[in-house]
């Protein structure tokens, strides 16, 4: 069984303040020997009961690395067990970006074979970013995820699984991962197939975005809050009882400004096509899906097939085998499940192509598969079987 595990590095970035406003035991907050001692890269600060955590890579869009992912299990195994953590916020440094992912240079050279790692970084950050999803959607500490600016991949792992999660009208969700050679991984198997009418499906197959509060009414953030109303907000929490379980929710309401009777998202008149053209009761396969599009002909048809044929052939079956099967699944299996696919994934070809091509500056990639129609099924059984190493979260 893997539980939330500490790492705690030698270079101090956590901030202590406390003062008497909260009915939270002050007596420890300060107790250097019990707060994670986290690398520049995660900075804590720890004000009158509320945990303020803070992704700290902006030149990087927050992108997480190694070392913060272990440090995430550091601050969640503290905060369950202080007495003096009421809350735990997350945000990102700088105005563009909660997390925009995970370092997929460094994990796709360490796959081929590019550092001094012996090939073990890879196996490592997934490993580690997985045990950090599940521990803070699990954590009993009511957590915030404050989602200001872009949220894509490994942002959506440490946000969307959690009690809370705040967008802003900077939000932009999107899990684009096909288009590098990979899948929607990061518990994508768990949340991607349980949003409403196929849309989750769609939006984990094309990489297709959502903004503002489109997030909150495809059911992945769960609050509307300004941006220029976010420290507002956390002043409210750092000087509120809480020692009382609704305290949280009751600040979030009070600051909160989506209101689903008044607002209309903007993918709301394509929804009946994409539960047409995506959804599992009319597809059982990337080609049914295509044929459907086709069919449709509609300008949102043609746009949605043309983003659909242009991410890798390979990934997009991958990945509708993976939502498909976590439809059924606990966050705990699907992530279990994430982590074969994602070894088997990386070690092959389409990754590595899909990197250096779109975010190395290398050649156009070219996928192992021409089409869709080139996956066989005994290529995705492959990807779905275990390796020498495996991952076993348990509930």
């Amino acid at each position: 069984m893997l539980k939330a595990t500490g790492l705690f590095s030698q270079s101090v970035r956590c901030v202590c303040k406390t003062t008497n406003t909260v009915a939270l035991s002050s007596s420890r907050a300060c107790m250097s020997t019990l707060m994670p001692q986290t690398s520049d890269e995660l900075q804590l600060t720890h004000t009158n009961g509320v945990l303020d955590i803070t992704l700290n890579r902006p030149k990087a869009l927050n992108a997480l690395t190694l070392n913060m992912v272990k440090e995430l299990q550091a601050v969640v195994k503290f905060s369950e067990e202080s007495d003096t953590v009421g809350v735990v916020c997350m945000r990102g440094a700088g105005s563009k970006a909660f997390c925009a992912g995970g370092d997929v240079v460094l994990i796709a050279k360490s796959a081929k074979g590019q550092l001094d790692d012996g090939g073990q970084l890879y196996k490592d950050f997934f490993r580690e970013e997985y045990v950090a999803d599940y521990a803070l959607a699990t954590m009993k500490t009511p957590y915030v995820a404050i989602l200001n600016g872009i949220t894509m991949g490994g942002g959506v792992g440490v946000s969307v699984h959690g009690r809370y999660r705040v967008a802003t009208e900077k939000t932009m969700f999107a899990m684009p991962e096909t288009a590098i050679g990979f899948f929607p991984d990061v518990g994508g198997s768990y949340f991607l197939p349980r949003l409403q009418r196929g849309l989750g499906w769609y939006l984990g197959l094309t990489g297709a975005r959502l903004k503002g509060m489109d997030v909150v009414a495809a059911g992945i953030a769960t609050h509307f809050i300004s941006t220029d109303q976010i420290e507002e907000f956390e002043s409210a929490l750092a000087g509120s009882d809480l020692s009382d379980a609704s305290t949280v929710e009751n600040v979030l309401a009070n600051f909160n400004t989506y209101d689903a009777s008044t607002f209309t998202p903007s993918f709301s008149q394509d929804l009946d096509r994409i539960e047409n053209c995506f959804s599992p009761s009319n597809v059982s396969s990337v080609s049914d899906i295509q044929a459907k599009l086709s069919e449709d002909g509609s300008e949102w048809a043609q746009k949605t097939l043309s983003m659909l044929n242009a991410m890798c052939p390979g990934a997009v079956s991958i990945t509708f085998e993976q939502l498909r099967r976590g439809s059924t699944q606990t966050l705990a299996e699907c992530l279990n499940m994430e982590y074969t696919i994602a070894l088997n994934s990386v070690s092959g070809h389409d990754f590595y192509a899909g990197v250096n091509g779109k975010l190395m500056k290398g050649p156009e990639p070219v996928w192992e598969h021409a089409s869709v129609s080139d996956v066989t099924d005994e290529y995705i059984q492959s990807i779905f079987t275990d390796t020498e190493n495996t991952l076993n979260i348990t509930p």
